[in-house]
């Protein structure tokens, strides 16, 4: 794929344009005892119908998220509540990428989100505030179209989501690039013929995409 191909960056909100959820779940793991990483694999089981899935499409509202995926922590043979997890999920935002953001733009290319959140909260990965005195919003803002899985009713990695931008944005995969720190869901947009950047931090992904669009960023 050349640089005049190129017409959109489609990018993740949490894990990409804030720090990853997985450090402050790694976090709240060490805090109560919990072997690391078990957050993500309790999420990982039966990943299309399990709590968090169920509420990344709005299918349950967050009462039923905490005694759901409490069930299903103590299933997996320890005990943590939904809301302790929720209370985490927002990251921190990375200046460089929303710097970046404003350099694609200035640049000529269109972006866009793509976002898996929930419909309570406030945060990456949570419900969006729409108050455009928040900082969050402010970045949100920037983006020509946000898709969140939480209004959308589908969620990543289902390929129906990466098209539904394709068609707000009336343009072929092809012409796409996007960024996510999770491969599962980097791997259908690949598959669709976009170029796909996995992230594994932020120095990382703006090099990659810097090179990808021969642009320096950051």
């Amino acid at each position: 794929m050349t640089q005049r191909t190129i017409a959109a960056v489609i990018f993740d909100f949490g894990g990409v344009i804030t720090s990853s959820p997985f450090e402050s779940f790694n976090r709240l793991e060490a805090a109560r005892g919990l072997p690391q990483d078990f957050v993500r694999r309790v999420n990982a089981a039966n990943p299309d119908d399990n709590a968090w899935a169920k509420f990344e499409r709005a299918e349950i509202g967050a009462a039923e998220f905490d005694a759901l995926f409490a069930a299903e922590a103590r299933a997996a043979g320890h005990e943590l509540a939904g809301a302790d997890v929720l209370a985490v999920l927002a990251g921190t935002v990375r200046p460089a990428m929303v710097r970046a953001l404003d350099q694609l733009k200035d640049a000529g290319y269109r972006i866009a989100c793509i976002t898996n959140n929930v419909p309570t909260g406030h945060g990456a990965g949570l419900a969006r505030s729409h108050d455009r005195s928040d900082a969050l919003e402010q970045i949100f803002a920037r983006f020509e179209h946000v898709i969140e899985s939480s209004k959308a009713g589908v969620r990543k990695p289902d390929p129906r989501i990466y098209l539904m931008m394709c068609e707000k944005l009336g343009l072929e995969p092809a012409a796409c690039v996007y960024l996510d720190d999770l491969g599962v869901n980097c791997k259908p947009a690949a598959q669709l013929g976009m170029a796909a950047i996995k992230v594994t931090g932020e120095a990382q992904a703006l090099a990659d995409l810097s090179a990808l669009l021969a642009l320096p960023l950051g």
